[in-house]
């Protein structure tokens, strides 16, 4: 009996795959627990509709991302901060630090999306990646100068 499953299935497919299953499996266990439905044409063609929908939404969302690429890579922020001997920090520059200098140039970005290894602990320059999506990342140029 073909299927078409609702969610990622170990062994057996991914989400939104038509697979062909023994037919007790499918009445008795994958349709009545709602992870797959019974593949008809009209399933099958509502399913197509749904990947047509996904896709386009993927193709908005990456042209947002590459318009906000642009302008944050021409973005450079200056964090302040109180530096002792040796051009060390007293404290620390994290992700939230950059998020807010980011906000402040007039750029939102969540900070959970600026991936940064370790805070930063000494003054200087960095570039710091973004992950704007799976497949877009930026770099942002960060000065960390003393108070």
């Amino acid at each position: 009996m073909k299927v078409i499953l609702n969610e990622h299935m170990e062994h057996l497919g991914k989400a939104g795959e038509i697979v062909d299953v023994a037919d007790g499996y499918a009445r008795n266990y994958l349709i009545p627990q709602g992870k797959a439905v019974l593949a008809t044409t009209r399933s099958v063609k509502t399913l197509e509709h749904a990947k047509r929908q996904v896709q386009a939404q993927l193709l908005r969302e990456r042209k947002t991302a590459e318009a906000m690429k642009a302008v944050i890579e021409k973005t450079s922020v200056n964090i302040v901060r109180e530096a002792g001997e040796e051009e060390k920090l007293f404290g620390s520059v994290t992700n939230r630090d950059i998020a807010e200098a980011l906000a402040a140039e007039g750029i939102v970005v969540d900070h959970r999306v600026i991936l940064l290894e370790n805070p930063i602990k000494t003054l200087g320059s960095f570039k710091v990646e973004v992950k704007l999506t799976t497949e877009v990342r930026a770099e942002v140029k960060v000065r960390v100068v003393a108070k």
